[in-house]
């Protein structure tokens, strides 16, 4: 950290600009608005911020319009293209933000930034200052001497007169001279043809400058000498152009170089805007807490929680978040709850703070008794962050949590899943511009890390009650955004809130795992991998560990002499997944490697993971659904992940034979059959796609007959192979290049079987051509309910990444209707089963599937149910067919 009022930094910002556009990936925020240059420039200036305390600090850019050196020269920069649309739509915004964090600007018209920045550090310099100028143009170079140094941040090197003098083999005083042999290509400013860096050094220190190298022109031998005296008439221009000028008349007082507080509301706003959420979160931001005459309370004696209790019971909505013992929801017990029912106020109720000298608390057991009828109330609406996992904590001290009506994680997800991630603190950021506390500043990290039960109870108050406080505020900011659009407080309101609860249940129910079947798999799968491990071996004709990048590395490309399909980032030739399949295509050792990763990860993930995850109360498996995790709808899973269970491998089936019923039960798998097909014959009305579902028609023999030209009792297997990889292709924007890869055909064959199928199906293109057109137009996608994907990178200028958003355009709307339907079946079947009393319950939710654990009495009347509340959970022009297996454990019941 240099510190001291007597230096003045000096940025030079079009350098900045330039070089962040070009040097980081094109970002945009969900608006499809550019982003990535004034990430760059931002980060660079809180790195310059960070590391020079001193008040004095200005950003220098080059005016729009022709300066004095085109008087000079008229080729001056003509060779330059104009600033890419994209760059030049980030300067505006870039010089609000530099201006809403405090930091004077100056753009001087008819002057480049080089001498205005040159001229301010000559003027300071004469006032007994040290100047800083931050840039990564080396023409600046010239200026550095004893008080002045050139920093260039993004490569993190500073330059001083030893640092010039080894970089460019010249000291500053002759770097202009230095510039004028070498000439610049990016000003266009004239050089001596064939001079470059190490001989105009080698000369300057010889002949001591260019004059003195002018002078003996005629000594100086060899084609470099005849070039040297063919150029003698342009080096004076060149040296005039390279010359940055101090000796500009600025009015420009040394105090107008100083910072101003930073306008935080403006800054905020800009933030939000470009959706700069980690950016926002190391600012030096307001806290909700940070005034002494806070509103947040400790309540500890029972007189002050009955006057919160009728608050309470009087508000029209209470924000309400539980402090534990433990992150897993089984285990997790009550140290403290907090409350808030006015912006700004709340209060904290502590029961488990133990640490030695910590005060008095309420009773954990009266408190849960006084507020039971408040808790257990539907008809007193409740709000909270992730209030599944509240749900569940409360639910392990008896009370089940009633009139849930709002949770500010689901809103945020709802109204655009991929503007921003969806916890507290990132929403904060995003929609308050706060920074709130995080877990770790009371509680300390790593193995420092102590309960929260041990946590000052200061400290717990202002953290606990921040977050019930913090809820509720965004609420108030997220809530009316969702009543300005219709269809998307459906979706939240009929689909995510309602879901929650079923989640709930889902999750304290389990499911019972086989720990022999799991012990049996994982002892075959070692041997397989020992085997495969071995014959690896004797491919590469050396033992390797095949579980190491680099050393697979080294015997694929060093020793074996593979191709190299792609690079690292360091530059080593990458043994990613998808270059060892397309290596896999031609050569044995990839493809055994493909298949040791496989199973490796089978073994540890599952085989051996799944016994260690049965809780030991339940003597079940419990995972974690996730609502607001995917951008187009879908419910993840953790802890075990459920989703990547392979579903057509062996391995994959003895894993989910290791799912079993319990005595007198059986599991049903309920398995929505070619949903994304249906929706896309629905959505694109297409007739002959729509009739062979109608008909209930083997749709990929269906299609196989219309590609082909033949009958569908003469498809062959081949054929419908191909028509089902086309079928689904299609809608994940599968090109010909990526099915003929898939079919093993050429090119040329695949295209023909996509216009065929286009030819068969005319509406499926027409939809697919609208809806990009739609996209384009709204910069978002919908499903058939309302729920929306924002695509900002339809607007990028990388063709890669518009084709993407192209691509997801298409295949949104399909997935996200399915998993629209799959959450609205979720809670017409769980709704069924409270209201009915059957001994069914919904165990697991994967992919298009729902798995139930059902009594064998009324197992009949289940499945029935089951299908029948699936199956009517949306209402298509085609019929939603559910595929139903029954079987004592999950492969057999799939």
């Amino acid at each position: 950290m240099t510190q001291g009022h007597k230096l003045l930094v000096l940025v030079d910002g079009s350098s900045f600009l330039y070089r962040a556009y070009h040097a980081l990936p094109p970002l945009r925020n969900s608006k499809g608005e550019p982003t990535g240059a004034i990430y760059g420039v931002a980060n660079m200036l809180r790195k310059l911020l960070n590391t020079y305390d001193t008040p004095y600090f200005a950003v220098v850019f080059d005016a729009p319009g022709k300066t004095f050196r085109e008087a000079w020269y008229a080729a001056y920069k003509a060779q330059r293209p104009p600033m890419p649309e994209e760059l030049a739509a980030q300067l505006k915004p870039l010089q609000e933000l530099i201006e809403a964090l405090g930091i004077p600007q100056i753009v001087h018209e008819g002057v480049e930034a080089d001498d205005v920045i040159a001229t301010l550090a000559s003027q300071a310099k004469a006032l007994g200052f040290r100047v800083v100028v931050a840039t990564s143009d080396k023409d600046l170079a010239q200026l550095v001497d004893d008080r002045l140094i050139l920093d260039d941040t993004l490569s993190g090197t500073r330059l001083d007169v030893q640092g010039v003098q080894e970089k460019f083999g010249v000291p500053p005083a002759k770097i202009v001279d230095f510039l004028a042999l070498v000439g610049d290509p990016t000003d266009n400013i004239p050089g001596v043809s064939g001079v470059g860096p190490k001989t105009a050094a080698k000369w300057l220190n010889q002949y001591g400058s260019l004059d003195g190298i002018l002078a003996h022109a005629n000594e100086i031998k060899g084609k470099v000498g005849e070039s040297l005296r063919a150029h003698l008439d342009r080096l004076a221009l060149a040296r005039q152009l390279a010359t940055v000028r101090s000796d500009l008349a600025l009015a420009i007082p040394l105090a107008e170089l100083k910072r101003r507080p930073p306008d935080y509301a403006r800054l905020t706003e800009l933030l939000r805007r470009f959706e700069f959420t980690s950016w926002l979160r190391r600012l030096d931001l307001p806290t909700l807490n940070a005034s002494p005459n806070s509103g947040y309370r400790t309540v500890l004696t029972q007189a002050d929680l009955d006057v919160w209790l009728a608050v309470l019971r009087q508000a029209p909505l209470i924000a309400l978040d539980t402090e534990t013992t433990d992150l897993n929801y089984l285990d997790a017990r009550l140290v403290g709850v907090s409350f808030a029912v006015e912006p700004g106020e709340a209060v904290y109720v502590p029961v488990g703070h133990d640490y030695l000298g910590a005060p008095p608390q309420l009773d954990l057991h009266g408190l849960l008794e006084k507020l039971r009828p408040l808790l257990s109330s539907a008809d007193i609406p409740k709000l909270g962050q992730n209030l599944k996992y509240d749900l569940h904590v409360l639910a392990n001290h008896g009370i089940e949590l009633k009139g849930v009506a709002h949770d500010t994680m689901l809103q945020s997800y709802v109204l655009n899943s991929t503007a921003t991630r969806h916890d507290l603190a990132s929403l904060a950021l995003t929609y308050l511009g706060v920074r709130i506390t995080r877990y770790e500043e009371v509680a300390g990290k790593g193995a420092k890390q102590i309960p929260f039960s041990k946590v000052d109870l200061e400290q717990a108050m202002r953290y606990a009650a921040e977050d019930a406080d913090v809820a509720l505020r965004l609420h108030q900011v997220l809530w009316p955004k969702l009543e300005a659009e219709p269809k998307l407080k459906r979706v939240y309101e009929e689909i995510e809130m309602p879901l929650v609860p079923v989640l709930v249940r889902m999750e304290r129910h389990g499911v019972q795992v086989d720990c022999a079947e799991l012990a049996k798999l994982s002892a075959e799968l070692e041997q397989r991998c020992a085997a495969i491990e071995a014959q690896a071996h004797r491919i590469a004709g050396e033992a390797f560990n095949l579980a190491s990048p680099s050393q697979v590395q080294k015997i694929l490309f060093d020793k074996l002499k593979l191709p190299v399909l792609k690079k690292t980032p360091k530059g080593q030739p990458s043994t990613s997944e998808e270059v060892l399949q397309q290596l896999a295509q031609d050569y044995e050792l990839p493809r055994l490697l493909l298949e040791h990763r496989a199973l490796s990860k089978l073994k540890s993930t599952y085989a051996d993971r799944l016994p260690q995850q049965i809780h030991p109360r339940t003597g079940r498996v419990h995972t974690s659904y996730h609502q607001a995790v995917t951008a187009t709808g879908r419910l993840s899973s953790s802890d075990p992940n459920l989703q990547n269970i392979p579903v057509r491998s062996e391995e994959g089936r003895r894993i989910r034979r290791a799912f079993v019923a319990p005595p007198g039960f059986r599991l049903v798998a309920a398995d929505y059959s070619q949903i994304e097909l249906r929706i896309m014959a629905h959505l694109s009305g297409d007739a002959n796609l729509t009739r062979a579902f109608a008909a209930g028609a083997d749709v990929h023999r269906a299609t196989a007959a219309e590609i082909f030209g033949v009958a569908p009792e003469q498809v062959t297997p081949q054929q419908r192979r191909a028509a089902k990889m086309i079928n689904f292709g299609l809608i994940y924007g599968m090109s010909a290049f990526g099915l003929a890869k898939q079919l093993g055909v050429g090119r040329e064959e695949a295209q023909a079987y996509i216009e065929r199928y286009f030819e068969r199906y005319p509406k499926v293109r027409e939809y697919m051509e609208a809806i990009k057109r739609s996209a384009y137009a709204l910069g978002y996608v919908e499903t058939l309910f309302g729920r929306r994907l924002y695509l900002p990178e339809l607007k990028s200028q990388n063709p890669k990444l518009q084709s993407q958003a192209e691509r997801t355009a298409i295949n949104a709307p399909m997935q996200g209707s399915a998993a629209d339907i799959i959450k609205r079946a979720m809670i017409a079947v769980d709704e069924w089963i409270l209201n009915s009393g059957s001994e069914v319950k919904m165990i697991m939710q994967v992919h298009d599937e729902l798995v139930f654990e059902v009594a064998e009495e009324g197992l009949d009347q289940a499945v029935l149910q089951i299908r029948t509340h699936m199956e009517g959970a949306a209402n298509l022009s085609v019929p939603l067919v559910v595929e139903i297996g029954v079987g004592a454990n999950w492969d057999e019941a799939h």
